[in-house]
């Protein structure tokens, strides 16, 4: 449970992108009663996007999380230095470092046990590969700053919950990472974090096919019947609620029956979580030591300044 000193960290993301603007939101207290919101960036640069869109918003720079005060009707900032502030709408490939030194700001303040919360707003992997970093996403840079070899990325809205077998991999290279082995690690680190954090022992699960119709009783394909399906009856046995394969052009239509979706990769999932309700998507990270949520939304550079960005999904990933 969240109490009133729980402190949540939220990353302020691409400077060039909505993330900043997004944050500022973050100052009204109907949405940090009950804990303690400390945003994570430049704080020079939160305060020119503020005079940009007009806001009147005060600051409380944060210097000591654990015992300096914060001010529910400020945005309370940790100050981490922005090379590039004139970058609005394009991104720099010199704020590529300030980016990644929020981040480890944030799991620094989690393994410090100051907190146990991380909230991310969007970046920009383009520009930090750019830089010389090899950079896939927040959910594979999690795990590897805090050790873990595998998570997993759930996408969830209003409506539905989906996970992934995969994340960030070319399609080609997905077939191989269907495994009985990879598949029995997502099924028992959902298990772990449904019962960790939403109270459900024994979360129903549906599993989709990797193939059209689920392989078509392998005549489009024999992951189902070599791999997924065998998996999936190994659960079954144990008493756990793991139904499949299923066909991923239909089973999306029952997803009132169940508490999760397990899809095999990123746009067989995503699209309809994003498609059913993309304002208020939550971006999970389940299997880390802490909770990580995120905006389900990239950086929408073509937004950024405009002041037409929405800070929902922000809203949506602190109460998750």
């Amino acid at each position: 449970m969240i109490n009133e000193r729980q402190l949540i960290c939220v990353t302020s993301g691409e400077p060039a992108g909505i993330g900043p603007e997004i944050c500022l939101d973050l100052v009204d207290s109907s949405y940090n009663h009950g804990y303690r919101l400390l945003v994570i960036g430049d704080i020079n640069l939160l305060k020119s996007r503020a005079l940009l869109l007009n806001r009147q918003i005060e600051f409380n720079q944060i210097s000591d999380p654990l015992h300096d005060s914060f001010d529910r009707q400020k945005l309370n900032v940790l100050h981490t230095s922005c090379s590039k502030h004139d970058c609005l709408g394009v991104p720099d490939v010199n704020n590529a470092a300030y980016v990644l030194a929020t981040l480890d700001k944030a799991i620094e303040l989690c393994k410090n046990k100051v907190s146990r919360i991380i909230v991310t707003a969007p970046i920009n992997k383009d520009i930090i590969n750019q830089a010389g970093t090899k950079f896939s996403g927040h959910t594979e840079y999690f795990a590897e700053k805090f050790n873990i070899s595998k998570v997993v990325m759930m996408l969830s809205n209003q409506i539905l919950k989906v996970a992934l077998l995969t994340t960030h991999l070319p399609l080609k290279e997905v077939p191989a990472q269907i495994t009985a082995a990879n598949l029995e690690q997502i099924l028992t680190i959902i298990h772990q974090s449904f019962g960790e954090y939403f109270g459900i022992s024994k979360p129903k699960i549906a599993v989709c096919g990797l193939n059209p119709h689920a392989g078509e009783n392998g005549y489009l394909g024999s992951e189902e019947i070599e791999i997924i399906n065998p998996v999936i009856n190994s659960w079954q046995q144990r008493g756990y609620n793991v139904t499949g394969s299923y066909p991923a052009d239909t089973i999306f239509n029952r997803h009132a029956e169940f508490d999760l979706i397990l899809a095999m990769y990123h746009d067989q999932g995503l699209p309809i979580v994003k498609f059913s309700g993309f304002e208020h998507g939550v971006n999970t990270t389940l299997g880390l030591p802490i909770i990580r949520t995120s905006v389900d939304h990239g950086t929408a550079l073509n937004l950024a300044g405009s002041g037409k960005a929405s800070s929902s999904s922000l809203i949506a990933a602190l109460h998750a």
